[in-house]
């Protein structure tokens, strides 16, 4: 938001109600249609239009379908390498969490401003990212006590533990468990929070030198923008890096539940 000649980097995370929904509430709860959720709402309509073109199953396909054929192989292999056989029925999952947060990222680093669009990353709002790891944690627990039983708590347990050392390993390694969806969702919120910070920031030093004079426009405007240009391309990679590490830590706890290693 520049005014002033000044720019406050924060004020693209503000979450904002649309279309007069502010006053929207149920059982005294606010249910405001937000800019977090229209965009996830967008991200969500590209992801199915997105699978939709690729269902055409041609013999010979095309781009559209070819790129979707990519991507489930993609993460089909991801399952294969880290679950094993048993990976495969998991394909569906990872593949629609994969894309959503692929999609979400670009989405957010689209650039609509000059169109009078604002874009909202939502995937920088540790309540969206932490509640995209509560549900692939959920699911490993899920996964794990269905298959295995009370089994599953030797997953605390590694092999090999000497009996005097099983009650303190276990407590340390049942804190590393619970500790991975924060830590899953805290990851990608990070990146994508620094990432979308340094560029105002830097645009900050763009705006604010061109408003000042020439001289100092060039000396530090100028590199402000030529860095501004450089760090988006490291955003762009940044963006596609973050939603396959999501995707293959879920894939490594998802091998927990699924094998107990």
């Amino acid at each position: 938001m520049a005014a002033e000649g000044k720019v406050d980097p924060m004020h693209q995370f503000t979450i904002q109600p649309l279309f007069g929904s502010d006053g929207w509430n149920i059982a005294g709860y606010n249910v405001a249609f937000t800019n977090s959720a229209l965009w996830m709402a967008l991200a969500t309509v590209v992801l199915i239009v997105f699978v939709a073109g690729g269902l055409k199953r041609q013999v010979v396909p095309g781009r559209w379908q070819m790129a979707v054929e990519t991507f489930t192989g993609f993460v089909a292999g991801m399952l294969a390498a880290n679950v094993g056989p048993n990976g495969k029925k998991y394909v569906p999952y990872i593949f629609s969490l994969f894309m959503f947060i692929l999609f979400a990222n670009f989405l957010g680093l689209m650039p609509l401003g000059v169109l009078g669009v604002h874009p909202f990353t939502f995937t920088s709002h540790f309540t969206v990212t932490g509640v995209l790891a509560l549900l692939s944690f959920a699911i490993v627990l899920v996964v794990g006590f269905a298959k295995h039983k009370l089994h599953f708590f030797s997953l605390f347990v590694p092999h090999g533990t000497p009996v005097a050392m099983i009650v303190p390993i276990f407590f340390v390694e049942l804190v590393s468990f619970l500790v991975r969806p924060f830590s899953l969702g805290l990851r990608l919120f990070v990146a994508m929070m620094a990432g979308h910070v340094l560029l105002e920031v830097l645009s900050s030093f763009v705006i604010s030198s061109g408003n000042a004079n020439i001289g100092l426009f060039a000396v530090a405007g100028i590199p402000s923008f030529v860095l501004m240009i450089g760090i988006c391309a490291l955003e762009l990679l940044v963006a596609g890096i973050q939603a396959y590490v999501f995707a293959l830590l879920t894939c490594v706890y998802l091998n927990d539940a699924e094998n107990l290693h």
